[in-house]
């Protein structure tokens, strides 16, 4: 048997980091939540000042890009990953509303995507590896072993969302986060370069009224299939 590439795509709020990491730690794989990098670029443009209200001065991070750092690290102590942009540790940072509101017009644009995707793709060359995002089965490893899609209602997300942000005693209206899922959804979906899709060999996973550990086990299984049978 030899390590395999799982990529996980979807759309937002789907729980696809919290099932990947749970899969990347029963297989003793990496997991990388490409997501977070590209909520880190927004964090980085949000703390240069190159947001006007919602317009982005795209020329401005264009020509920064080369000085953004990303990478993973591992908290033995609490047993979780966290992101570092230029050494820092932005985790939570990059998970606000204020962040959510704006990552979209970030990853967007072809040149983050080509930066990110050419780290991605070095962190996962050799397998092993459980990867999540919008455009892993379709850009990052469209040769993966295993893909799958996860989806579910807009509502039922914007619920999950709105848990987990007022958790962290932030400030938010369901409305709010309803809105930017759908807002997201449709900006995720009809941008021209490598736009969120279903690739025809993805499964797909919907976790509408599925619970987290139904689904865990349906993955985890069809992770192991595939693993046996490479």
């Amino acid at each position: 048997m030899k390590d395999i590439t799982i990529a996980i795509d979807g759309h937002s709020s789907t729980g696809k980091s919290t099932v990947a990491k749970q899969l990347a730690k029963a297989l003793n794989y990496t997991y990388v939540d490409t997501g977070a990098m590209y909520r880190a670029v927004t964090y980085f443009a949000m703390q240069n000042n190159w947001f006007e209200d919602a317009q982005l001065q795209t020329e401005d991070l264009l020509t920064q890009l080369d000085e953004i750092s990303i990478s993973f690290d591992f908290n033995q102590e609490t047993q979780k990953s966290y992101i570092l942009l230029n050494g820092e540790n932005v985790e939570d940072a990059i998970r606000s509303m204020a962040v959510s509101n704006k990552v979209s017009t970030v990853a967007k644009l072809p040149q983050v995507r080509s930066k990110l995707v050419e780290i991605q793709q070095e962190m996962g060359k050799n397998g092993g590896i459980v990867m999540d995002g919008r455009d892993i089965g379709s850009v990052v490893f469209p040769d993966a072993e295993l893909k799958l899609f996860m989806t579910a209602s807009a509502e039922a997300r914007a619920q999950r969302r709105f848990k987990e942000i007022k958790s962290k005693q932030q400030q938010v209206t369901y409305q709010e986060v309803l809105d930017n899922v759908i807002e997201r959804d449709q900006i995720d979906s009809t941008r021209s370069v490598s736009p969120l899709i279903k690739t025809e060999d993805a499964i797909l996973i919907d976790n509408t009224n599925l619970s987290p550990e139904a689904q865990f086990s349906q993955i985890l299984q069809l992770a192991q299939e595939r693993i046996t049978a490479h």
